[in-house]
């Protein structure tokens, strides 16, 4: 009864702990750029427009709505840079733009932010070597961009079953230095997981349906998979 009883107790903090880091996330997001795709309006998709048609990727009119046409200059703009070419301006197309470079190297995230993406690099790829930690942060903010996922930071890492640390509290262990500087490389471009949008450990994982997913890179003990 003893080992039920502090098992429940463990539970309940982590999801007491969790929940306290959603609310200090989006109570601190004023900074947060969001991520324009069809149907947005607002300055950004101005930002957006403009700085298409000033690379001559974007010919229709700045009015801030963002429709077919914008949504096809994104494309062919994240085709040439080497981007996830699916029309919708996340963290790293805006980047890649150039908007979002006044609030710094932490690009379209606040420090609150950047603090949870370290945590879970930290946790979930703890012995990888650093490009592999680079890597695991890359999959989160690919996650930002794809359509399959939530479009914040906050939406992909606390979904459902998405990261194992969440669930075993090595969310709330120390960060690692590393994945500090592995979090503020990710952002600023560096993907070294090849636009993967998940990733695994094949000696811990017991999924099926991971291991059928078409891999893309192995970096240390993950592989890296579409």
């Amino acid at each position: 009864m003893n080992k039920q009883v502090k098992f429940l107790w463990k539970l309940i903090m982590v999801v007491l702990v969790n929940i306290l880091v959603i609310s200090i996330v989006s109570t601190a997001g004023s900074s947060v750029l969001t991520l324009s795709k069809v149907g947005s309006q607002g300055a950004e998709v101005k930002s957006i427009q403009t700085k298409l048609n000033e690379q001559n990727y974007y010919k229709g009119k700045i009015d801030g709505i963002y429709g077919s046409q914008t949504k096809d200059a994104v494309k062919r703009f994240q085709t040439v840079k080497g981007l996830t070419p699916d029309g919708i301006a996340g963290p790293k197309t805006l980047n890649a733009l150039g908007i979002g470079s006044s609030t710094g190297a932490q690009g379209p995230f606040n420090s609150t932010e950047v603090t949870l993406l370290a945590r879970v690099i930290s946790a979930e790829a703890r012995g990888e070597p650093y490009i592999g930690q680079v890597a695991v942060g890359g999959v989160i903010l690919n996650r930002i961009e794809h359509p399959s996922f939530p479009n914040t930071l906050a939406g992909v890492i606390y979904q459902p079953g998405a990261f194992s640390c969440l669930n075993d509290g090595g969310i709330n262990a120390p960060i690692s230095d590393s994945a500090f500087k592995a979090a503020r490389d990710c952002i600023n471009g560096y993907d070294p997981s090849g636009g993967s949008i998940y990733y695994y450990n094949p000696a811990k994982s017991t999924s099926k349906w991971i291991f059928s997913r078409p891999v893309i890179t192995v970096i240390g003990d993950h592989r890296f998979c579409k």
